[in-house]
């Protein structure tokens, strides 16, 4: 089997890379844009033909010079940010670069898989039904959302939604994030202070109908996420765009109790104030809507949240990498 990853050294995508070694699967052409961050270190140990910069591997796509005989393309490449405001990089880096990734892989019959985001669903006050005729009618809070939610209308409106497979990420964690910084999930990003002050921060609710720490996300971990990813790099005639998430949503304190449990500390949460620019776009609640993904014959057996939790942080402990 011949893949391309483009992201592959993100945290999602170098998760993948582990899953497809893992499945025998080396003939690999890795993409990336690495700078000056420590993505690289994710690459390690991965088995992989070659690895080409973000740039320069459109610029082959737009020249026709990538193997068509590839089988499949996994585009996990993006700007994640949830506070960058430049419009016109999202637009560039998000929404364009995966049109024409998306039309080089139609035209040379290429299967086509890639990464949209729950954050398309804004608030959630319309739910998260991943349905193609509510998905045209989603209004996200950010620009990261935003320009997710283009490529996803770019691609029902041509009438493409059916050729490719798309998965509409939900909160995602585990291995292999220590390079995000500030958008590490909350694990990783309190595990260090938990260990030494045995404490989590947690935001205050500014909703009356949600007390703090009572603010709700559907978690899931990355190795059931890159499990279902292999299911269609197995399955290229499952189509379509799909909700990846558990399925259940747990409170933020649930997360925080399973954390402590793990580490076999008391529970200690203080809980802070939200800034101020972000308090107007905070998601309260996500659950993702499976029913979609269920219809295409994912018989995943997902972990258990508090074990996924546990299992994580036998990770964190060693800063140990898939």
């Amino acid at each position: 089997m011949k893949v391309i990853v483009t992201g592959a050294a993100g945290f999602i995508g170098s998760c993948l890379l582990w899953k497809l070694n893992q499945q025998g699967v080396d003939d690999i052409l890795v993409v990336d844009n690495l700078g000056d961050s420590l993505k690289w270190r994710n690459l390690l140990g991965k088995r992989f033909h070659d690895y080409i910069e973000k740039d320069d591997f459109l610029n082959l796509v737009l020249e026709e010079k990538i193997d068509k005989r590839t089988d499949v393309i996994v585009h996990l490449g993006a700007c994640t940010s949830t506070v960058c405001t430049d419009a016109r990089y999202f637009i560039k880096n998000n929404y364009e670069y995966s049109k024409v990734l998306a039309e080089f892989a139609l035209k040379n019959k290429i299967s086509f898989i890639y990464a949209s985001s729950a954050a398309t669903y804004g608030s959630g006050k319309d739910g998260f039904s991943d349905e193609d005729k509510v998905s045209v009618t989603l209004t996200p809070l950010n620009m990261y959302g935003f320009s997710k939610q283009l490529f996803d209308l770019w691609l029902i409106n041509q009438g493409l939604q059916q050729k490719v497979a798309g998965f509409k990420f939900f909160n995602v964690f585990g291995p292999n994030e220590y390079h995000k910084g500030e958008m590490m999930s909350v694990i990783a990003k309190s595990f260090d202070k938990i260990v030494k002050e045995k404490k989590i921060r947690l935001f205050k609710s500014y909703r009356s109908d949600y007390a703090d720490g009572e603010q709700k996300r559907d978690f899931i971990y990355v190795k059931d996420a890159v499990d279902v990813l292999w299911h269609f790099i197995e399955h290229p005639k499952k189509t379509g765009i799909f909700n990846l998430g558990s399925g259940c949503a747990h409170t933020w304190n649930m997360l925080a109790q399973a954390i402590f449990s793990a580490l076999g500390l008391p529970t200690n949460i203080e809980y802070f104030d939200m800034p101020e620019a972000i308090r107007d776009k905070y998601q309260y609640y996500t659950q993702a809507d499976l029913s979609k993904l269920q219809k295409a014959e994912i018989n995943h057996h997902f972990f258990d949240f508090t074990e996924a939790v546990g299992d994580y942080v036998g990770y964190l402990k060693n800063h140990a990498y898939l």
